[in-house]
Parts: C-alpha cells; sequence; structure tokens
C-alpha cells in the first residue's frame, strides 16, 4: 500500500456553507450534493507566468496606479513573507496577485457605492512572483475598514485579498489577509463564520519590526501554507490543493 504523501485534511475547520449570520450565505448555499469537475490537461498545465510578464511597478501600488511625482495617500505599509508548501519547503516562482480598498475602505469598483473618497493615485491592485526561497513582497496602504449590507451594522476588518496561480489558471487558490490588533475581526460575520480560531489566528499579518524601515514604511508578514496542518484557509479551495 503506498504511504499517503499529505497529511490528513480537517474539513471540521472550514465555515459552513450556510451560516446565520452571513445573510448572502441563505441564497447561495448549495442546496444539493456536490459534483466534482475533473480538470483537463491543458488547464493544469498553462498558461503560466514568467519574470518578464511582470511590470516594474507590478509589486508597488503606492506607485503603479499614480501619475509621475504623486503616490497613493494613507499608511504605507510592506507586505511580505513565504509561499510555503505543508513541508515547509519553498513554493517557487508562483504569480501572487492582490487587491484591496484605499485607505478609506473603498475599492475602485464601478459598483461600490460606500461614500468614503476614491484616490486618484491608487488602483488598489498588484502582482509579484514568490522567489527561489519561496518569499514574496509587496508595497501598497493599509486599508480601511468599510460597512457591508449585512446586519444593519456591520463592518469589513481592513484586508487584502490574495489569488496564488499554481502551474496554470485553473490552479487558483485565493484568501483574505487581516491585520493583528483590528478589532473588526471578532466582530465579522464573514470571519467568525471560521469555526477555528487558529484558522481564523493563519488569516491575521503580524507587524514585522525587522523589516519595517525607520522613518518611512512598516512592514507586516504573512505566510501563505498551501495545504496541510498549517495551511492558509482558502475561499474557493477549502480543502487546500
Amino acid at each position: 500500500m503506498t504511504k499517503n504523501p499529505f497529511s490528513p485534511r480537517d474539513l471540521q475547520w472550514h465555515p459552513p456553507a450556510l451560516h446565520h449570520d452571513y445573510r448572502s450565505t441563505h441564497l447561495r448555499a448549495p442546496q444539493h450534493k456536490l459534483l466534482h469537475m475533473p480538470q483537463t490537461e491543458t488547464e493544469l498545465t498553462g498558461p503560466t507566468f514568467g519574470q518578464n510578464d511582470l511590470g516594474p511597478l507590478d509589486d508597488d501600488l503606492i506607485l503603479n496606479y499614480a501619475t509621475d511625482g504623486q503616490m497613493a495617500q494613507g499608511p504605507r505599509i510592506i507586505v511580505h513573507g513565504k509561499l510555503l508548501d505543508e513541508n515547509g519547503r519553498a513554493v517557487a516562482g508562483k504569480l501572487i496577485e492582490v487587491w484591496q480598498a484605499n485607505a478609506s475602505g473603498r475599492y475602485r469598483h464601478v459598483n461600490d457605492g460606500y461614500l468614503a473618497p476614491l484616490d486618484d493615485n491608487f488602483g488598489g491592485c498588484g502582482r509579484c512572483l514568490s522567489g527561489a526561497d519561496g518569499s514574496y513582497s509587496f508595497r501598497t496602504i493599509l486599508p480601511g475598514p468599510y460597512p457591508w449590507p449585512n446586519g444593519g451594522n456591520d463592518w469589513r476588518p481592513a484586508h487584502i485579498h490574495f489569488s496564488v496561480f499554481g502551474d496554470g489558471f485553473a490552479q487558483r487558490l485565493i484568501t483574505q489577509m487581516y491585520f493583528e490588533g483590528d478589532p473588526h475581526i471578532k466582530l465579522c460575520p464573514i470571519v467568525q463564520s471560521i469555526p477555528d480560531e487558529t484558522a481564523i489566528d493563519r488569516l491575521v499579518a503580524r507587524l514585522d519590526m525587522d523589516k519595517t524601515i525607520p522613518m518611512d514604511i512598516r512592514a507586516y508578514r504573512f505566510d501563505i501554507v498551501l495545504r496541510g496542518r498549517n495551511a492558509t484557509l482558502f475561499e474557493n479551495q477549502m480543502e487546500g490543493r
């Protein structure tokens, strides 16, 4: 018998599809047994990204949408970490995309009706590749919290969305990163739909003073673990990869 090379999956720590306090799940939670759709060879093998596909400012959200001589407004931060497999080994050369609200908590999107101001010099999206040691890094603005029409007075914590691509576009994992000390984490129905405090904790970035540049920019560390006992919780692939 071949020994299973992966750690056993623990699905008990993932949020249920239907969560009472998260109102939109009342309509979109599956009503029938889920179907497995096998992926084709082309979905699993391409297309892929290389270093030459990224622009010089793709990993700098402070400047990549700004006009010459300008920059995005708000607290400047570095977000960095490592992309790892379940055994702590580096996962190199993978595309990591990020998107977020601006410092006022508003997205640059036509359907965002929040009355907070837009920042003409902030687009809210960027991307980078993991290095040979699995490391990644990008500069951005600390996003603001924002209200959402769920229970009348619910607010999303400050967060950044992450999308991690594997060897092809069909191999994509999506998650959100929160910031330590944010009081909205304990109050957000989306976050609190996760039944395991350890899983929530793995979505929280820590202030990293060792990477902070004095008199310039703070840093937060967020490691991404693809599966296993220490896996990061992913929204679109709850069991990991």
